[in-house]
């Protein structure tokens, strides 16, 4: 099974955590990058808010296509309980057929957006597997 793994991060947990997965996995590896970084200030209010709602903010095309792979793994980070606005850009792209493992990274370890996630994931015909929340 062709794998790549997806990252967004705005500190650094989130890459760190992929990349170590990546090199165990001999796995592919792409940045989710977005067209204009946040600040601080923005990124935990408006962002968060942002992140609750569900609403995407602009992200670049991807290094690599999401196509050419059987299964992906998104590492994120959590922003008020749910991944940013980041994500959700990328989730609008996700082609069909695909399985979707999500890792989502955070100082409590606790999300809440699984239901949300799998929805999402499962409204572009793809299925999701194994949401696990990791402590940084």
């Amino acid at each position: 099974m062709k794998t790549l793994v997806i990252y967004y991060s705005y500190t650094g947990h989130s890459k760190k955590l992929a990349e170590e997965f990546t090199a165990k996995e001999n796995n592919h590896i792409v940045e989710i990058k977005t067209v204009k970084r946040p600040g601080v200030l923005k990124a935990y209010t408006a962002g968060c808010f942002a992140a609750r709602g569900c609403k995407p903010w602009p992200i670049q095309p991807l290094d690599k296509n999401m196509a050419d792979y059987d299964r992906l793994v998104l590492f994120a980070p959590v922003w008020a309980g749910f991944p940013p606005p980041f994500v959700h850009a990328l989730l609008e792209q996700l082609p069909k057929g695909k399985t979707v493992v999500l890792k989502m990274v955070s100082a409590s370890g606790k999300s809440n957006c699984k239901e949300r996630l799998e929805a999402a994931i499962k409204a572009k015909g793809s299925t999701s597997e194994n949401l696990e929340d990791i402590k940084a």
